[in-house]
């Protein structure tokens, strides 16, 4: 009855097109489609290589079904935590809770509900191993990466746990085990991660200080977080070439993993020659290179694996 009332109050000086738009809003659609997308490649990996891959349609669409609910949800309640940090940052501050377009008890019954509902989805009509994952995924992002944030700049490495989940959700869907190929594919999506934030860290880094959220940067420096970079970006290409003596890719997709993880490196060692006025420009291009690097590494490995 309370949710009831607040969606009435809400609906009563808005829109339903408007409130169902923010309340899309609150699931984070391009990262609940980016994990999708990662998801899927897990899949079509185990179908192509693993002997006891056994996936029909149904299953499929029922694994996205759920991984999609239970990534919507984490996304809702990370916003419904972090709802007054939200509103001190600048690419933030626009979202529904902070403005006001949607109360934070929406927010909240949204993010149980969803989480609580892809559960039994992928239990039932998967299998228990995936909705396993797909649980301590949710648990991580929402319990201890959130909270993390504003004590440690070491959340990152914690938040970059769930990050990986979605290739492994995917292999196990299609064959309800984990193997050596299926940890490797973790591997790519943690090591990723890190380059990948410590650049929007760089050129956010005082939005993040205004938030109160620690973040490397405001730490170490610039430098040093350069250097984490780089180092990160190698061990990245290095673990991403391993699907090849595994069977798992040919050697089309070890050349494009070469030449991709290549670039990145390249992209991260180049600020360490920026000057300290130049260093937000150089991350907002490390930024835009490391999604060009995991679109394309998906796409090689959909082609070569």
């Amino acid at each position: 009855m309370e949710v009831t009332s607040s969606l009435s109050v809400e609906r009563s000086s808005r829109s339903v097109r408007s409130i169902l738009r923010d309340i899309v809003a609150l699931a984070k659609p391009r990262i609940t489609f980016m994990v999708l997308v990662t998801m899927g490649g897990g899949m079509g990996l185990a179908v192509r290589h693993d002997p006891a891959a056994n996936l029909t349609l149904p299953t499929a669409l029922f694994a996205l079904l759920g991984t999609g609910l239970i990534v919507a949800g984490a996304n809702a309640l990370n916003m419904y935590i972090e709802r007054e940090i939200d509103g001190r940052m600048d690419r933030t501050k626009d979202r529904p809770l902070p403005t006001g377009r949607l109360s934070a008890k929406t927010a909240l019954v949204f993010g149980i509900a969803t989480s609580a509902a892809a559960v039994p989805i992928l239990a039932v009509f998967v299998n228990i191993t995936t909705a396993l994952f797909a649980v301590l995924a949710n648990l991580i992002y929402v319990l201890a990466y959130t909270p993390l944030k504003q004590r440690s700049q070491h959340a990152l490495l914690v938040g970059a746990v769930p990050g990986a989940i979605p290739p492994l959700l995917g292999y196990t869907a299609a064959t309800g085990s984990v193997s050596l190929i299926a940890l490797v594919l973790f591997g790519v999506m943690f090591f990723w991660q890190i380059p990948h934030f410590l650049a929007i860290a760089l050129f956010r880094k005082g939005d993040y200080a205004r938030a109160g959220l620690v973040v490397t940067p405001n730490v170490i420096g610039d430098r040093d977080t350069i250097h984490s970079m780089i180092r990160y970006s190698i061990v990245l290409t290095v673990v991403s070439l391993l699907l090849v003596p595994l069977h798992a890719a040919n050697m089309l997709y070890g050349v494009s993993a070469l030449v991709l993880g290549g670039g990145f490196i390249a992209i991260s060692a180049a600020g360490l020659w920026v000057d300290r006025f130049s260093v937000k420009k150089w991350a907002r291009s490390a930024f835009a290179v490391s999604i060009l690097y995991v679109v394309g590494l998906f796409a090689a490995l959909m082609v070569g694996g």
